[in-house]
């Protein structure tokens, strides 16, 4: 397991080999790969700012992952949260499962995801070219 906020994701490649090696049970691994949109609401996106309360933030994304993983019973999780500015294009989030099976690999993730982004102090400011506001 692993929860992780920085400036910089790890490799997708080595995050997958990783849950890979963690088990022979492993027969179903989910990714989700947040992304940031060129356009929101009709404006153009130049980019995006992302703050994270530096002691709250990862406690509560190690949190998130231990409730999920116990919940569905899974092999193993990781995610990922960038901080910093985010170009259009780049990756902002990595969470990753593995299960015995994809039911309840797409389901956790889902479930992941969503907490994730609702629960976790990590703050994005979208900028476009009329201006900043904080999503």
């Amino acid at each position: 397991m692993k929860a992780k906020v920085d400036k910089r994701l790890d490799e997708l490649s080595s995050l997958v080999d990783c849950l890979k090696g963690s088990s022979d049970e492993i027969g179903a691994i989910a990714i989700f790969i947040g992304v940031v949109r060129g356009v929101s609401d009709g404006e153009r996106v130049l980019r995006l700012e992302f703050e994270a309360h530096e002691a709250l933030a990862p406690k509560v994304l190690n949190r998130i992952v231990e409730e999920v993983k116990k919940k569905y019973g899974l092999i193993d999780v990781i995610a990922e949260h960038r901080v910093g500015d985010v170009p259009v294009g780049g990756d902002v989030m990595y969470v990753l499962v593995a299960s015995k099976h994809r039911k309840e690999a797409f389901e956790a993730l889902a479930e992941l995801v969503d907490r994730i982004k609702h629960e976790t102090p990590i703050w994005k400011k979208e900028v476009t070219e009329k201006g900043a506001r904080y999503v």
